[in-house]
């Protein structure tokens, strides 16, 4: 399923970030700094389950279920 990738990215944005977009780039920053290129993915990108695997490790640390 291509996408599922950009859409954990954007809902852990969204759920940490509650509209704050400073505590939302902090997020970003985050997963760039765990080697998840954000700006990468779209809605059509193919899914690659390592990098599944680091986005729920992050959304874990921040206490976000995807």
């Amino acid at each position: 399923m291509a996408g599922q990738v950009y859409n954990m990215i954007q809902q852990v944005i969204t759920q940490k970030g509650r509209g704050n977009l400073v505590i939302e780039n902090s997020v970003r920053t985050k997963m760039y700094l765990k080697g998840i290129a954000v700006d990468k993915y779209t809605a059509v990108s193919p899914d690659d389950p390592a990098t599944i695997k680091k986005v729920r490790e992050v959304a874990k640390e921040f206490g976000i279920i995807v």
